[in-house]
This record gives C-alpha cells, structure tokens and sequence, in this order.
C-alpha cells in the first residue's frame, strides 16, 4: 500500500456490498494542493490497482470529461493512490479504500514520486492538482460494479 509518511491519520473502510453515503464538503479540488506556494497538503485515496485502473478510465472518458489529478503506483502495482483534497479523510466512506490525511510539511509534487517504490500512473500537472473526491467516489462505485459483473461472467 502506498504510504506518504507524512500521514496524521486515514480512514479505511472494509468492502461490503452497502453503499456508502457520498462525502460531504469535498465537492471542489483544492487550489495549490501540494503545490508552491499553496500550504495546503493533500489526502490520498488507496485503492487496489485494478479498481484503481477502471476508475481512471471511467473519469477520463465519462460524459462530464472528469479531471483527474496524479495518480501513484506502488512499485508491485497492487494499489493506486489518487492525490484528493486536503479534508477527504474526514468524510471518505467508500467500501474497499482507504484515505490517508497528510499533514503537508515538505509535500510538493515533483516530477518524481513522493513515495520510494513508486511511480506516477498520470503525473503532477498544473491544471488538475487533485481529482475531485465526490467524482472519485462515483468513478470508484461503477468500477466496482464492471469488475464484480465481469468476475460473475466467469
């Protein structure tokens, strides 16, 4: 799993077929999230790389043409990380991840991966900081609902 090591807190959810309430009070990336000037840290989702993957793909190419912000790899590609809003942890409630609150001393987003063993599936860019949490959120649903179809068509 993809740790920053600078995290004050997480919130991990078990899987179960429930569906969680959406976050509140996440619906707007953060301005200079992670990036110089801005103080503001940034969350990090944890999610296994395969729903990971999907939820990429669902954001990138859905009716609302969804930013997505950097995402990280662990170096066994077991698990993404997408860079969210400082204050996700608070609320993040979705079956099978986990938000990790950063406190944000020293955290800037270079052009290499914060986290030793990792890489960046989508890097840093100026123009998408962070994904939006409450668009993740969905992305992450119908991602779950593709892979536990296909997994049933077997």
């Amino acid at each position: 799993m993809l740790h920053l090591g600078m995290a004050t807190g997480s919130r991990t959810t078990a899987t179960t077929g429930e569906t969680a309430p959406a976050p509140t009070g996440t619906t707007a990336p953060a301005e200079g999230c992670g990036t110089p000037p801005g103080p503001e840290p940034c969350d990090l989702v944890t999610v296994p790389a395969r729903q990971g993957l999907e939820a990429v793909d669902i954001l990138r190419r859905g009716a609302d043409q969804e930013a997505v912000g950097p995402v990280l790899h662990d170096g066994a590609c077991a698990t993404l990380g997408f860079l969210v809003p400082p204050g996700t942890a608070q609320a993040w409630d979705v079956p099978g991840s986990a938000c990790t609150r950063t406190d944000g001393r020293g955290l800037r987003l270079p052009a290499e991966p914060p986290v030793q063993g990792s890489g960046w599936l989508l890097p840093p860019a100026v123009d998408t900081p962070v994904t939006d949490p409450v668009a993740l959120r969905a992305a992450l649903d119908q991602a779950a609902r593709l892979i536990e179809a296909a997994d049933n068509c077997r």
